[in-house]
């Protein structure tokens, strides 16, 4: 999904203005509410005094984790129920994952952050390399470009404009009250994103029914779990879902947690949530495509419904529940970048480990990472090429070396797992790179017709499957009489 054009697609009336107005206010009530609580010390500041509850945890974890709303009215408007099998089950299945294998390892570690972890286990060169590739893997610049688009389909505002406002209003309460104030506003935006999405099925469901309506208006396809996509195209977006296990979102909130049991419940729960909005966000694309079939922007597929089905008040409500599924991912993401680079990089490098110095780091961080975002909406102005660059390039170089931190009969040495994240990214990089200098009909060309990402996780695997199976366990020493 690409920035549209400067036009409005979204007709708002006075108390349509008003809603958004009190949403905005309130949102920057909770943030700045947050900022008087949550300074006393760098645990504070970064982690909410590891004191996250069962709620806050599952409202959290839900609202950042889900940010795409755009892309997803995009690709079910397109593919119909193939949205929940691409987007929804592969995810459902790792975060099972990582609930039942990481969670408890996660939280019993007691530390702040992925690159924590990596340094901990590995040597220093591994420890910043590691945080470098966490800063890129966390980075909210595809939020930032939906929030931005949020905002010019109500004001027609050039998408420039939109963009810095965007990312200016997240920017402000995260520096102000770090991740408390990342939890508050996510507590608002979880009833939001759920309450917008049910109140536009509550106008459609009961005037057009489900069946027979949707199975007479949609192509055969969409009924389908592949959508008429190969299966071959499924199954990477299937591998794309190993995101969830170096996912910055997965580690720092369990790192918040007041448990281990508190992580891993809240994300059995957190699943169970995600299935019913995947569900609900699903079935809105199917009624976009049966009552506008003919979209030239399948991206807009959500908001041109709203403004066709819709009447005053619920459109602001199901406006406001878009932008808070989209500012929850985009708060969190900034403040997890912001730590990883004031913290794990400036204050760790720099020798100043006080709670004041890392605090104000990561501040800065927070200004560095939205700055940073701004520019790479600008370098690739697609929500899916972003999506698509951050997968591509940080899972392969990530995966391994960080799930061998948590099982250690996986761990290699420390040069080898520094130069298996190096080839792994460096690999990654230059398919991706020659792909795109090489494209026949716009289509990038990759060496061999391999994608960038399956070429760096094979020379990641290459290290660590050489390494492992060269490893000869020590015979068991015999007692002699």
């Amino acid at each position: 999904m690409h920035g549209s054009d400067a036009v409005s697609l979204l007709v708002f009336s006075t108390v349509d203005w008003l809603i958004v107005a009190a949403y905005l206010g309130f949102l920057l009530y909770l943030g700045f509410r947050g900022s008087s609580i949550g300074r006393g010390s760098a645990e504070q500041f970064l982690l909410g005094g590891r004191l996250l509850s069962l709620p806050g945890f599952v409202a959290a974890l839900v609202a950042t984790w889900y940010g795409g709303i755009l892309g997803v009215g995009e690709f079910s408007y397109q593919y119909g129920i193939a949205n929940w099998f691409v987007f929804g089950f592969p995810y459902y299945i790792f975060a099972l994952v990582f609930a039942l294998f990481f969670a408890r390892r996660v939280r019993d570690t007691g530390l702040y952050s992925i690159p924590d972890q990596l340094y901990r286990t590995y040597d220093r060169r591994t420890g910043l390399l590691g945080s470098i590739l966490v800063f890129f893997n966390s980075s909210p610049a595809p939020y930032v470009l939906m929030l931005a688009v949020l905002v010019q389909v109500v004001t027609g505002w050039p998408l420039e404009l939109c963009l810095l406002g965007g990312a200016l209003t997240s920017m402000l309460y995260v520096y102000a009250g770090g991740f408390r104030a990342v939890v508050r506003t996510d507590l608002l935006q979880f009833a939001l994103m759920f309450g917008g999405f049910f109140l536009l099925l509550a106008f459609l469901v009961p005037e057009y029914g489900i069946h027979p309506f949707l199975s007479d208006a949609l192509p055969a396809d969409h009924l389908t779990l592949t959508g008429g996509n190969s299966w071959q195209y499924i199954v990477v977006w299937f591998f794309i879902a190993l995101w969830t296990l170096v996912s910055p979102q997965f580690h720092q909130f369990t790192l918040c947690a007041k448990s281990p049991r508190t992580a891993r419940n809240g994300i059995l729960l957190s699943v169970v949530f995600w299935f019913v909005f995947d569900t609900a966000t699903t079935l809105s694309g199917l009624y976009a495509r049966a009552l506008l079939p003919e979209l030239e922007q399948p991206g807009m597929a959500y908001p041109l419904l709203a403004e066709q089905v819709l009447p005053a008040a619920a459109k602001g409500i199901f406006y406001i529940g878009m932008l808070a599924t989209v500012m929850s991912t985009t708060d969190g993401l900034t403040f997890i970048a912001a730590l990883t680079v004031g913290r794990d990089i400036v204050a760790r490098w720099g020798g100043k480990n006080d709670d004041r110095s890392v605090t104000r780091y990561t501040q800065i961080g927070v200004v560095f990472t939205t700055a940073v975002s701004v520019g790479g909406v600008l370098l690739f102005p697609s929500v899916i090429d972003l999506w698509y660059v951050i997968g591509t390039l940080f899972i392969p170089a990530l995966l391994l070396p960080l799930v061998a931190t948590y099982y250690p009969r996986l761990k290699i040495s420390n040069t080898l797992t520094f130069l298996a994240m190096l080839g792994g990214f460096a690999v990654s990089a230059v398919s991706f790179t020659a792909g795109r200098l090489a494209t026949v009909d716009g289509v990038p060309v990759y060496p061999w017709g391999i994608e960038p990402m399956y070429a760096g996780l094979a020379v990641s695997l290459l290290f660590y499957g050489t390494t492992l199976l060269r490893r000869n366990p020590a015979p068991p020493e015999r007692n002699t009489p």
